[in-house]
């Protein structure tokens, strides 16, 4: 039985990913290198220095200059964090968390961003979690499996007792990789590898999804 839900947080509970494409954008900008909302997609779930090696399009710099390119970029985003408040949470996203508290399982966020402490604080998201895993943890990034295996470790769980929900197909993959399934949140041509598929949260009910998941398992 699924006893742990594994969030994704960057467009399964919120839509940080407007404010990384901005900021992405005007880094982009600062380079004199274009960048476009297409391109922004094949970003959805990896790290930041994997990010910035897709955005420089094989220009080479050096560790350095990519740190401070990072960093740049950081400032832009966390200046545009500061209009984050908990109505910033997706539709379903606050309902199926306290459902799922209901029911007594686990719930977790894991996120390759190292700010994902600070969205989950703007957000009030900490009295409707159980835990969270992030990118400030000493473990490779998404799409290997190193974040989901230690978030089930945290909660003492086998990999086969934690359901993760992603909208990325970086995300997807990690989960399969840590034996874990997978629902996916949006088009099938990103998420469509997942067990289960489905346009978002809203209207969800975690039981529902779970009755869903048993096949699978």
């Amino acid at each position: 039985m699924i006893q742990a839900f594994l969030f994704d947080l960057d467009g399964v509970l919120t839509d940080t990913s407007e404010f990384h494409f901005l900021g992405w954008k005007r880094l982009a900008e600062d380079l004199g290198i274009p960048f476009t909302r297409q391109e922004n997609e094949a970003l959805r779930g990896v790290s930041r220095r994997e990010s910035l090696a897709l955005l420089l399009k094989g220009r080479p710099v050096s560790e350095a200059e990519a740190t401070a390119m990072m960093e740049q970029k950081n400032r832009y985003y966390l200046e545009l964090l500061e209009k984050m408040t908990p109505s910033s949470l997706l539709p379903g996203a606050k309902e199926i968390l306290e459902e799922l508290g209901r029911l007594g399982l686990k719930r977790v966020i894991v996120s390759v961003s190292k700010n994902a402490p600070l969205v989950i604080e703007r957000l009030q998201l900490m009295p409707l979690i159980d835990d969270l895993v992030d990118g400030n943890a000493p473990a490779r990034s998404k799409p290997f499996p190193d974040l989901f295996l230690l978030a089930a470790n945290k909660c003492g769980l086998k990999p086969t007792d934690c359901l993760v929900v992603e909208d990325a197909a970086a995300g997807i993959e990690a989960a399969h990789a840590a034996g874990m399934l997978a629902l996916g949140l949006g088009p099938v041509e990103r998420v469509g590898k997942a067990e289960l598929v489905l346009p978002s949260l809203a209207g969800q009910q975690a039981a529902d999804i779970l009755v869903k998941i048993e096949k699978w398992m």
